[in-house]
């Protein structure tokens, strides 16, 4: 058997432990919204198409489209977050309902507003739609002191019966550093390891085991300009592992594929799986963290972890709209391509 092989057969034993494995994931939940339309014509008011409306969808973004990636990678999945009484907040826990995820732990506030990202796509008949528009709708203000508490409470109780913590921090509040430090408290994460995806504030976390941010995410920490260059690259992801105390580090790198970093090795530059030629890069972030948490979680090492999280972000990017990976699928990535590395 190659060396080759028994990477790619060692990746397949740990899919295998993904249904009995069990994760909390404290989330900021997003509605993502769809409106189809197609061109009628342009309009007499104004320079603008006129859209003749087809339909309307609304799926799991964000930190939801992350659980509900653990969801189709088989996973037994906690959610912990909040949403409005409204429709979208409706639609969200009862896409959750049909995936069989428990919902005890997603907390209804009447007079918080569901954050909803609408996007009008338009096309003509039998081709692609593009997206022209987006509009976002948010809460205007973080989740109040009570439902603060709430969320600590519950992640606390479900991560002492998790194998991992996944964070999804969008900036909305429902996932922070001070939830997390409170969650930490009184041994309340068991050593468990905790990953992270934040969208604006990683540098503010602290004790986490491990990040999968995007490059320009790093740059933005670190305000460096990071481009084509392997040095540069790992210069900045020591940074971020140093600062952030961090025992690996993931970074996706778009058409260029991800790298992953750790104590115990040198970095590993992982190519890109499938075509470049992406349809959608939308969520593609949160089935990265979805599945490198899951396979942390299964007993995987960094870099296994990051090899399946990179089949997961290769196949979710060819899916259009906010798209869940499964189970089979990476099981059908791996015996299409075995897992490789770019030499440095």
């Amino acid at each position: 058997m190659t060396r080759h092989s028994k990477e790619a057969e060692r990746l397949k034993k740990i899919l295998d432990v993904f249904p009995k494995v069990t994760i909390t994931a404290l989330a900021d939940l997003v509605a993502d919204e769809f409106v189809y339309g197609e061109i009628s014509r342009v309009s007499r008011e104004a320079p603008v198409l006129i859209l003749k409306h087809r339909e309307r969808t609304i799926v799991p973004g964000g930190g939801a489209n992350a659980i509900n990636n653990l969801a189709d990678l088989e996973v037994n999945v906690l959610p912990v977050g909040i949403v409005g009484e409204d429709e979208p907040g409706r639609l969200l826990v009862r896409a959750f309902r049909h995936k069989h995820i428990a919902v005890s732990g997603i907390l209804k506030d009447k007079s918080y507003t569901t954050v909803t990202k609408t996007r009008i796509l338009a096309g003509m008949t039998h081709s692609a739609r593009q997206q022209v528009v987006r509009i976002d709708r948010e809460p205007d203000a973080t989740p109040n002191s009570h439902f603060t508490r709430e969320l600590i409470l519950s992640a606390r109780e479900y991560a002492r019966a998790s194998d991992a913590l996944l964070i999804s921090d969008y900036g909305y509040g429902a996932a922070t550093p001070a939830i997390l430090s409170s969650i930490r408290a009184k041994g309340g994460l068991r050593g468990i390891p905790v990953t992270l995806d934040s969208r604006f504030r990683m540098l503010e976390y602290s004790g986490v085991t491990a990040a999968t941010p995007n490059e320009p995410e790093v740059e933005a920490a670190l305000g460096v300009r990071v481009g084509q260059d392997w040095e540069k690259l790992v210069s900045a992801a020591e940074q971020l592992r140093a600062r952030m105390k961090l025992e690996s580090l993931v970074i996706t790198r778009g058409r260029d594929g991800m790298a992953a970093f750790t104590d115990r090795h040198k970095p590993v530059d992982i190519p890109i799986f499938g075509s470049d030629e992406v349809a959608d890069v939308t969520g593609a972030g949160d089935t990265v963290i979805a599945t490198f948490t899951a396979a942390l979680a299964a007993g995987a090492t960094t870099e296994e972890a990051a090899q399946l999280a990179n089949y997961a972000g290769g196949i979710v990017v060819m899916k259009r709209g906010t798209a869940t990976v499964t189970r089979q699928e990476l099981l059908h990535a791996i015996d299409s391509a075995p897992p490789t590395t770019r030499p440095h």
